[in-house]
């Protein structure tokens, strides 16, 4: 975070004297793609909760096959996600229904369905019948992940989900009480052209050698806003870098080893915890826990181990 050539948030515009800070964002693009399973990423967004909005807009533009103007948002998303999602639906005209995926049978037309994977409160499960149902109603379907988490299962890409967002804090960046934490936004490659923010790709110059550039980026992104595929785009460029360079450090091995040390310590604390004679909401988790402690206090404790 001190080194001068990251001091500033935002994407370079001059690709032509920023081929460094190009290619750190090439590779979190490409860390963001191994981790999900999706088949492109962009450079990073403002948070998991603006993503998770600009998911939501974007299906809804490119979602041909569907006229509903209701989108489905689970229960389990995280708090602060559902808030901006009923936020930016509301100042765009869509409706949002939060509900349990289980108890919802899509009589209700909607166009896009949001889940938490893992779900807030730590639990895991598997999405997959209730995706294939969704895209039987002609619904698209954004999944808010974990990138650590996805180390150790299964990633959306490989569930057909249709976007995957989601925060990268956890790799590398100092907590920051509430923020900034760069987000992840991963789709499928037919959904390029419509993806917000900035994607950088790899060209070659006259010369045959690599050079980096801001890919799919027509004017109306910056000037004509009327025309752009998003209006709230902001990248967290260095955040960014600092995730893809956390990731290049410990590599695949150390990676996993960090997941597996997170969620064992989180295994060992759900077992002491059970010794204690409490209940844990679920059995199913990679390194949240919820203890059901009863008349003991007003609500469930939460408990996250995060070893990285």
């Amino acid at each position: 975070m001190e080194n001068p050539g990251w001091y500033t948030q935002y994407t370079p515009y001059q690709a032509e004297i920023s081929q460094g800070r190009l290619e750190a964002l090439l590779n979190f693009q490409t860390m963001v793609c191994d981790l999900t399973g999706m088949e492109i990423s962009n450079a990073s967004l403002l948070d998991e909760g603006t993503a998770a909005a600009e998911a939501v807009t974007m299906c809804r533009n490119i979602n041909s096959q569907n006229k509903s103007d209701t989108v489905f948002v689970s229960m389990d998303c995280h708090p602060q996600t559902i808030s901006v999602l009923r936020t930016r639906a509301e100042a765009i005209g869509l409706k949002v229904i939060v509900e349990k995926p289980a108890n919802f049978d899509f009589s209700t037309a909607v166009f896009a369905a949001v889940l938490q994977y893992p779900a807030s409160d730590g639990s895991l499960s598997d999405p997959s019948e209730f995706i294939k149902l969704a895209q039987e109603h002609n619904a698209l379907v954004i999944v808010a992940t974990d990138l650590l988490a996805l180390t150790q299962i299964k990633p959306p890409g490989e569930f057909g989900a249709d976007v995957a967002i989601g925060s990268a804090q956890r790799f590398g960046v100092p907590l920051g009480f509430g923020g900034p934490h760069a987000a992840f936004f991963a789709t499928k490659e037919e959904f390029k052209r419509s993806m917000p923010g900035r994607i950088i790709g790899v060209s070659k110059d006259r010369h045959g050698k690599k050079a980096y550039r801001l890919s799919l980026q027509t004017r109306e992104q910056h000037i004509r806003r009327d025309k752009a595929t998003s209006n709230i785009c902001t990248a967290q460029a260095l955040l960014a870098i600092i995730s893809a360079a956390f990731a290049i450090y410990h590599g695949p091995d150390g990676i996993l080893k960090i997941a597996n040390r997170t969620s064992k310590l989180a295994k060992l604390f759900a077992d002491e915890i059970k010794k204690s004679g409490y209940q844990i909401l679920s059995d199913h988790f990679f390194d949240t826990v919820t203890i059901k402690t009863n008349d003991k206090t007003n609500s469930c404790l939460l408990y996250t181990s995060d070893a990285a």
